[in-house]
């Protein structure tokens, strides 16, 4: 430590030497070689080189000038320095004045400033810039660091630069540089930029910071593999997804870690800057889905909000968007009270006692304690996300699942026509749609229980569905995190099974949007793109943990669970809302008297108590529900078609029959 002082100290007072001999020449030059009509005397020039002198350093080390770390200066570092000596020239010209001196110009006196500052402005520059070139390999740079050996008497670093990972940047812009900048004036920084990689006609070619600014097709792997280049890191907030996947692909392909920096502007102010890697969720490289706007949010704020299952995945999102909106009251219902307390204690934590907050225990399928809640809060907005999704455990647990999901929505219902809500609003899901499960099966019930409402209710009635959430408890990515973490195997239950996705806060906002923008009745979806293959999503996963050796197990398909999950009714019309990735379907609603009599199969069903009765009965009551066997032996035999008929293009040659293989 000593040591290191020391050294600090020997550099410092070396660069006020320099600053010194400078001065010295600058007064000679200005005060005794100057031949204009205000020559000086000996005693006028003496006179003349203490004041200035005074002036200029003791402002300097006033500013603290000589704290600096130059071979890191930045901008602001210089910027000082001019700043310094502009206050020792109005003091200097301020003191000359009141002094019985000898006087000078002006112009004289300004010149002599503005030359030693020249001069202070170049030694710095060029010993930060010998530092950084320094560490080079080729002539150059070893002749700059001969130079800062013999003038500093420091080592250029190449040592400590070795040590040091070696990085592209993808981006050649305010992230980018930001984060070039930031790694070069950090001596404990753990990387240090190579190179840019932008598409900008006007930087490639060039340098920014004394790093070149490559293009695409500059910067081959040969040419990374001269720079040493280690990892890639992505610095473009705006890269468009497909871009993206491109680039993430070619290098991940290549061999290299690829990273991406987190700029705090993209999230929230105060963020912290660091790298990671990339999450799945970006892996997936689906465009985020952009739904929240002006007349969302204007419509939730000053209202009474109701969330049930407030503490789980998406219910703990919508609250945490809903809080974002001002409401005049949120109050957040879970039957378990950890997830509740977990997101009470966010908000009050985020929101400083702003938010008026309030958090119920209790089930949605007791009809006396969510009266007692309507009475008491008179929510205006009721979301519904509370429900059992969990399709294996529904499958053993049927009656369970039309209690909750079926009895509590019914009981939602009905309690926002008693106590006079505006507007009710149901979570659904893709698994409704043709569904092969006890839980997809309970959730189109509600769909339908929500659809008929709307027919002869005074709520307006909405319902929104989409696919799987990205992190979500119980859901494929944890399991697979857990699986690797373990050292394997990845388990996946079929490899030809395909999902849709999305993020939680892209599925909390469609939530929200699609609410705020029903007029009564709809049942809303989300064109969610492509779907994604579970088995790609494994080997992504496994690949990103850099764990080497993991194997992907195949299981076999669990009870209730399909190939392929859908996101609209084939048979129902398609409407189209104010954003593009959001459309209605509209299916004809079921009378209260049709629903009222579903709803009595279903609870004579669950008096029997036994679970066989209760799926029988749920048959009965969704048309649409059928057995997964049935399902999944068509998508097969659809998938073993489309694969055949690939053949047939593909071996088919001009002027001959096609062979089916």
């Amino acid at each position: 430590m000593k040591i290191g002082e020391k050294k600090k100290v020997h550099i410092r007072w070396m660069l006020v030497c320099y600053d010194i001999l400078i001065y010295l020449l600058s007064a000679i030059l200005l005060l005794r070689l100057y031949g204009g009509n205000d020559r000086l005397s000996n005693t006028g020039i003496l006179q003349q080189m203490c004041i200035s002198m005074v002036c200029i350093f003791g402002i300097r080390l006033f500013g603290n000038i000589y704290g600096q770390v130059w071979r890191y200066g930045g901008i602001q570092c210089y910027m000082r320095l001019i700043f310094a000596d502009g206050i020792a020239c109005v003091l200097y010209m301020i003191i000359e004045i009141f002094l019985p001196v000898e006087s000078i110009t002006f112009a004289r006196m300004l010149s002599l400033v503005s030359v030693d500052l020249l001069g202070a402005l170049t030694i710095r520059m060029l010993y930060r810039y010998a530092y950084k070139c320094g560490n080079s390999n080729d002539i150059q740079g070893r002749f700059w660091a001969v130079l800062l050996k013999i003038f500093s008497g420091i080592d250029a670093g190449r040592e400590k630069e070795i040590q040091k990972i070696k990085i592209a940047i993808i981006g050649a812009g305010r992230v980018g540089v930001g984060l070039a900048e930031e790694l070069l004036n950090n001596e404990q920084a753990s990387y240090v930029p190579r190179c840019f990689i932008d598409i900008n006609k006007e930087k490639v070619g060039r340098e920014i910071q004394g790093i070149p600014v490559w293009s695409e097709t500059d910067a081959t792997l040969s040419k990374l593999d001269d720079y040493e280049v280690q990892e890639i890191i992505f610095a473009i907030p705006s890269m468009e997804t497909e871009k993206r996947k491109e680039l993430y692909d070619y290098y991940k392909n290549a061999g290299y870690k690829v990273k991406i920096y987190d700029y705090p502007t993209m999230y929230a102010a105060g963020g912290k800057r660091y790298l990671r890697e990339f999450d799945i969720e970006e892996l997936l490289f689906r465009k985020p889905l952009v739904v929240a706007d002006e007349q969302t949010n204007a419509y939730y704020k000053d209202k009474v909000v109701l969330i049930t299952g407030g503490g789980g995945s998406i219910g703990s999102e919508l609250c945490r968007q809903m809080a974002k909106m001002q409401p005049k009251q949120l109050v957040i219902l879970d039957i378990y009270e950890n997830g509740a307390y977990d997101v009470q204690q966010e908000l009050k934590i985020a929101y400083k006692g702003k938010l008026k907050l309030q958090v119920e225990i209790a089930s949605i399928t007791n009809r006396k304690a969510m009266a007692r809640i309507f009475e008491q809060y008179h929510p205006q907005i009721v979301i519904n996300a509370a429900a059992h999704k969990h399709v294996p455990l529904m499958e053993h647990n049927c009656i369970e699942a039309i209690e909750n999901n079926i009895f509590g929505t019914k009981n939602m219902v009905e309690l926002c026509e008693e106590y006079g809500a505006e507007r009710f609003m149901m979570v659904s899901t893709d698994k409704a749609v043709n569904p092969t499960n006890v839980m997809g099966a309970t959730k189109r019930m509600c769909e339908m229980i929500v659809q008929s409402a709307s027919t002869h209710g005074k709520v307006k009635y909405s319902a929104t569905r989409f696919g799987n959430v990205l992190g979500s408890a119980g859901s494929v990515i944890p399991l697979f995190k857990r699986q690797i973490a373990n050292g394997g195997p990845v388990t996946v239950t079929d490899k030809r099974i395909i999902r849709y996705f999305m993020t939680i806060p892209e599925a909390s906002q469609l939530v929200l949007q699609s609410g705020a923008m029903a007029k009564n009745g709809e049942l809303f979806v989300l064109d969610m793109g492509q779907p994604v293959k579970i088995l790609d999503l494994a080997e992504n996963m496994i690949r990103l943990s850099g764990v080497e050796g993991i194997e992907i197990v195949e299981t076999g398909l669990r009870p209730g669970e399909k190939l392929y999950e859908e996101l609209l009714v084939k048979t129902e019309e398609l409407d189209k809302t104010e954003n593009s990735m959001i459309f209605i379907e509209r299916d004809t609603a079921l009378s209260q008297e049709k629903i009222e009599e579903k709803m009595q199969i279903l609870r004579e069903a669950c008096d029997s108590g036994d679970n066989l009765i209760a799926k029988q009965a749920m048959r009965k009551v969704v048309p649409t529900f059928k057995s997964p066997e049935e399902v999944n032996c068509h998508v097969a035999n659809e998938k073993q078609e489309e694969k055949a008929q690939e053949k047939v293009e593909v071996h088919k040659k001009p002027g001959m029959k096609a062979a089916i293989f």
